[in-house]
């Protein structure tokens, strides 16, 4: 998909998409950080009751905080398109946003549908169920994004 900065009607529209998904998973780990619940026991499993204090802190306050970045990221790809290494690195943050979503998703949802780990690992049916229809689609749907903002985010085609 070619955007042209002149018409403004496609510009930069997969970076706020990737913003967008970035940041309503921060604040969906904000929201789990604060005591909030919805979710969280199929997406943490035991941690989601237990709730020790290095998951608070790392899981929920430190991914919530990443995704943050993430939305930043986003919004610079849709934003911002400077040439030479500033360029670059943006376009290079991008992709490596769009490799990690993406292997997350891919692995995981290879794992519990191949059931490699065995049935040793304690993942109840209903949490099997939404990971593979719920979240796990939604890392795919991050990955792809940021992939198409990296992709769109070519040098010379910003503001002019």
């Amino acid at each position: 998909m070619h955007e042209d900065r002149q018409d403004g009607t496609t510009t930069g529209v997969w970076g706020r998409v990737a913003a967008a998904w970035a940041v309503a998973f921060a604040m969906l780990h904000f929201y789990w950080a604060l005591g909030g619940s919805w979710g969280l026991s199929v997406s943490a499993g035991p941690l989601a009751e237990e709730r020790p204090t290095w998951f608070v802190v790392v899981g929920l306050w430190g991914v919530g905080a990443l995704c943050l970045v993430g939305g930043v990221l986003g919004w610079l790809l849709a934003r911002l398109r400077p040439d030479g290494l500033a360029g670059r690195v943006i376009r290079v943050l991008g992709w490596c946003a769009c490799a990690a979503l993406l292997a997350r998703g891919f692995a995981v949802e290879v794992l519990l549908l191949t059931d490699t780990a065995g049935r040793q690992v304690d993942v109840s049916p209903g949490q099997r169920w939404w990971t593979l229809v719920l979240w796990n689609p939604w890392f795919l749907v991050g990955g792809l994004a940021f992939g198409l903002a990296a992709r769109g985010a070519r040098p010379g085609s910003g503001d002019t």
